[in-house]
């Protein structure tokens, strides 16, 4: 049954393409409103500049601490919220994204009359929420997606048979009799029964309710389903049981996953290629099995490290320090350099980062009376006092400073009751490939100059290559 509605599924859709989900510059930014009119003060950054591809029958696992944006990127590529800027596509071939990136990479006033349309023959093809009616429609059905807490989406005045079937009343695919056969083919390719069609959510467990769920993602034949934490809430027992499901189902149905989690574990088990998001960005990306064993950014090996369940690293542990960065005003250049242990003098120190270093002591900032700032790395500091002025100068310059953030000061002076400092400007670090396959975000691996000074400095990093851009689970035998 289940093969049957795959087939009709697909019937309508375009000649296979290479890849599925093509992530160009995505970013999406949420407002801050304050005051009585809630005027827009600011955004938040939740996904910022996001690149990347998904091809045909892999599974891609997003991975990266909570509030770094990997379910709102999830959510933009199901086209349940649009992004602020940058497009996904869906479906391309070889030569249409190849196109499209030699496209996107013309300023928009240098592409002639005929790029331009071509551009926008693109969109409406492929560009989730640019796609004309029929091409929405094959994407609509194309795309589905799993949530994290599968009892908030499943409506609980529901029975099954309406919840699963709802796919297919919506695309008019069946209807009585033969709804209610499709819908039990689908449960039964979960691993549930005939005898759960008349049944309401809460009359089932939690595994029960995400294989609900699971087959309502697959009622219409999707080539490609967004699994948005799918285990998570779920017992360890139950959560292989489902992991397995899904692989099953892969293999069987030729489905393509995007599998969002903070479990390196699952991860490791699920993943062809893995992403790894912080702060908005992706700062590390590359095949599952390599990345693990060869990391090449601190985050991703601060987060291996952070397992307990992996092996016993070979090198020294990374634990990271502080607090996560606010997405509202994320630090300058490489936006992990605030908590990394390796970091250089070129990562993007800033005034924000001096500020924040000398509010561990409250009687440095205590006679501060203003900031005039010329940009992120240069500031005027006002005190009531020039001793005081003098103090913070001094501690600047004291060995208590991180010895990257006093390499990067390039001015640091005193007059009178004020004192400008300024850093040296950093550009925003980018994904840059390490070889063919393995990006990573960190100057360190990318940026020869910052390979010596952290040799020079000490913090010995893997050897680097600089180079332009570009199994089942044991399973136990309850359903919990």
């Amino acid at each position: 049954m289940t093969a049957t509605v795959r087939a009709r599924g697909r019937a309508t859709t375009t000649p296979a393409a290479e890849y599925v989900i093509s992530v160009r510059d995505v970013r999406k930014y949420f407002p801050i409103k304050e005051g009585v009119l809630q005027r827009v003060a600011g955004h938040v950054k939740a996904v910022d500049g996001v690149s990347f591809d998904i091809r045909r029958g892999e599974t891609v696992g997003l991975v990266g601490e909570s509030g770094c944006g990997k379910s709102t990127l999830g959510r933009c590529i199901a086209g349940l919220i649009d992004p602020t800027g940058g497009g996904v596509y869906f479906g391309l071939d070889a030569a249409g994204r190849e196109r499209l990136d030699a496209l996107l990479a013309l300023d928009e006033a240098a592409r002639s009359p005929g790029e331009r349309r071509e551009l926008a023959d693109l969109d409406r093809e492929h560009r989730v929420g640019s796609m004309d009616r029929q091409h929405h429609g094959v994407y609509r059905r194309n795309c589905q997606v799993v949530f994290q807490n599968n009892f908030s989406s499943l409506n609980p005045r529901h029975l099954v048979r309406d919840i699963v079937g709802r796919p297919l009343k919506i695309h008019h695919e069946a209807s009585g009799a033969e709804l209610t056969e499709r819908v039990a083919g689908l449960l039964e390719s979960v691993g549930l029964g005939r005898e759960h069609l008349f049944r309401y959510p809460h009359q089932f467990s939690g595994g029960q309710r995400q294989r609900i769920a699971v087959a309502r993602a697959l009622a219409l034949g999707p080539e490609f389903i967004v699994l948005d934490e799918p285990t998570s809430a779920l017992d360890v027992s139950v959560q292989a049981q489902i992991l397995n499901l899904l692989h099953e189902l892969q293999q069987q149905l030729g489905l393509t996953y995007l599998f969002i989690s903070h479990d390196l574990d699952v991860v490791r088990h699920m993943s062809d290629r893995i992403v790894v998001m912080y702060v908005g960005q992706v700062c590390e990306v590359g095949a599952a099995a390599e990345l693990f064993a060869d990391p090449r950014h601190p985050y991703t090996e601060a987060l291996l490290d952070a397992n307990p369940s992996l092996e016993e690293a070979k090198g020294p542990v990374i634990r990271l320090a502080g607090a996560v960065p606010d997405p509202a005003n994320p630090p300058q250049g490489c936006r992990f350099h605030t908590r990394c242990p390796v970091a250089v003098s070129r990562c993007g120190w800033d005034v924000d980062d001096a500020v924040r270093r000398l509010e561990r002591r409250a009687d440095l900032l205590s006679t501060l009376g203003g900031v005039k700032r010329s940009s992120p790395f240069a500031a005027e500091l006002a005190f009531d006092t020039p001793e005081a002025a003098a103090a913070v100068a001094d501690e600047l310059r004291s060995p208590e400073t991180p010895e990257p953030m006093r390499r990067a000061l390039v001015e640091l002076k005193v007059e009178g009751e004020k004192l400008r400092v300024r850093f040296e400007p950093a550009e925003e670090v980018r994904l840059a490939a390490v070889h063919e396959g393995h990006g990573t975000a960190c100057l360190l691996q990318t940026d020869a100059a910052a390979a010596e000074e952290a040799r020079l400095m000490g913090r010995g990093r893997p050897e680097t290559t600089t180079a332009a851009p570009d199994g089942p689970l044991k399973e136990e035998p309850q359903d919990g």
